[in-house]
């Protein structure tokens, strides 16, 4: 099964998943890019997976293809 990460330019259009993960650890998910990242507070894993969004965004309009640190 092949895995293609999204192309879209639109912030939106990716979803965001994070839960609680024992007393003192969250993880958030993003499905359109397959990635997955651990922390401590829920705005911890909330802000990285926005910025990692955000340098996914910015690499599609820079027409570089597809973030290499995602794959």
């Amino acid at each position: 099964m092949s895995f293609q990460l999204s192309n879209s330019q639109n912030p939106d259009d990716y979803e965001v998943l994070i839960r609680k993960r024992g007393e003192f650890e969250y993880a958030s998910y993003c499905p359109q890019l397959n990635l997955m990242l651990t922390g401590t507070y829920h705005e911890e894993v909330e802000g990285l997976m926005y910025e990692k969004i955000q340098e996914h965004i910015s690499i599609l309009k820079a027409g570089h293809g597809v973030d290499p640190s995602l794959n």
